[in-house]
């Protein structure tokens, strides 16, 4: 095991650059706050053509009927950018991922209720954003996939990992992971900056980011994405950067 406890939520580690983050010890079971959002909406512009081409785009090639709202993607954040915890580097990047044995590895160390709850309804095949997180510029690098559902994370039983926790018993583990496997670099880096522009002008005309939990539950390391979201988040990469 190269890299002990490599991803966490660390109270889910929290952007540097997002509104209200805070990085907080192991998480209690009592829900995430959500942080107030003070910023103003940004002028129109290219956020708003942008969701109205997409939205043209997708209602002509779903004959115009709106998706059922489910969450069958997922967003994984994870810290590209060396960060010692209990004397272990946490540094977990889309390179590293990579450089694993088959560009596959487990998704350890999620110590938040909620976070781990989504971890538990993963299915194999759905496919998720890598996000940098707690860095100079947080944001999407890469698409992975969940090649292994829910199981154990032994590093909760592990006396010299940071995520130890004493609580947990083998017999009724509290904590979960999963397989992901690395599938490709997204065309170009989206920054979180982007994305909120396009969020905060969906809150205003409807848009699919509207509810995006990437702002609404800032915290949680793992985050769930319907199939409105993760599209067009993805459609991004095929923009010029602003």
């Amino acid at each position: 095991m190269p890299w002990p406890s490599r991803k966490r939520d660390k109270g889910a580690a929290a952007d540097k650059k997002e509104p209200g983050a805070k990085i907080a010890k192991t998480e209690v079971e009592t829900p995430d706050s959500e942080e107030e959002d003070k910023t103003t909406k940004p002028p129109a512009g290219s956020s708003k053509s942008g969701w109205k081409n997409w939205k043209k785009t997708k209602e002509s090639d779903a004959g115009g009927e709106e998706s059922k709202i489910t969450y069958c993607h997922w967003l994984l954040k994870s810290e590209p950018e060396s960060r010692l915890e209990k004397g272990v580097d946490v540094k977990f990047s889309i390179d590293d991922l990579k450089a694993q044995p088959n560009q596959t590895t487990f998704w350890d160390g999620v110590r938040n209720y909620q976070a781990r709850n989504f971890l538990r309804s993963m299915k194999l095949g759905q496919q998720a954003f890598f996000y940098h997180s707690n860095c100079k510029e947080p944001g999407i690098v890469g698409i992975v996939k969940i090649v292994k559902e829910a199981y154990p994370d032994h590093t909760q039983f592990d006396q010299k990992d940071p995520h130890y926790d004493s609580t947990s018993r083998k017999e009724n583990p509290k904590w979960s992971m999963v397989d992901v496997q690395f599938v490709r670099m997204t065309k170009r880096f989206i920054p979180l900056s982007e994305i909120k522009t396009h969020h905060l002008a969906h809150k205003a005309d409807g848009g699919p980011l509207k509810n995006m939990m990437l702002f609404t539950r800032q915290r949680l390391s793992i985050q769930p994405l319907t199939q409105e979201e993760f599209d067009f988040v993805l459609s991004l990469e095929e923009e010029k950067p602003h």
